[in-house]
């Protein structure tokens, strides 16, 4: 059985994408699902803005083929890890919790590198070339502490 693991922050096109492409790319995906969504509704079905798509080719990720989608409640039951991006996206989930088996599938993405911290990956919507290539290493070194604790499942 397949270990699945969601990536989320408000509109889908920057910040997950990115963590969605890094972790796959660092996961046997015959062992792991990994996908993304945002809590907001603002960008369904738009492909990563190209910046985002942009400096996963740098890294050698392509994202083309992501798609926005919109977190609903049913996530809680498909995955495992729900990891977000910042404080506000975990509110958002944690509100559409059933349970606390829901809200324990909920981790802020940064607490990976620094436990208990609640840090916020910033969005680099608004932000020039420089932001994304601070997300991307942001998200490229939580994404190694993932791929470490989950390999340990298997």
């Amino acid at each position: 059985m397949k270990i699945k693991i969601l990536m989320v922050c408000l509109g889908n096109i920057c910040r997950s994408p990115l963590a969605e492409g890094i972790l796959k790319s660092k996961l046997d995906t015959s062992k792991f699902t990994v996908d993304s969504c945002g809590t907001s509704s603002y960008h369904i079905g738009s492909k990563p803005d190209q910046r985002s798509i942009d400096i996963g080719k740098k890294y050698n990720i392509d994202i083309t083929n992501q798609r926005a989608a919109q977190f609903t409640n049913d996530h809680f039951k498909v995955f495992d890890y729900i990891y977000v991006m910042d404080n506000s996206n975990y509110q958002n989930i944690i509100k559409l919790a059933n349970s606390g088996q829901d809200k324990d599938k909920v981790k802020l993405i940064l607490n990976e590198l620094y436990p208990n911290k609640n840090l916020n990956v910033p969005d680099p919507y608004y932000g020039g070339e420089q932001g994304f290539e601070d997300v991307y290493q942001m998200l490229n070194k939580a994404c190694d502490n993932i791929v470490n604790k989950l390999e340990k499942l298997y």
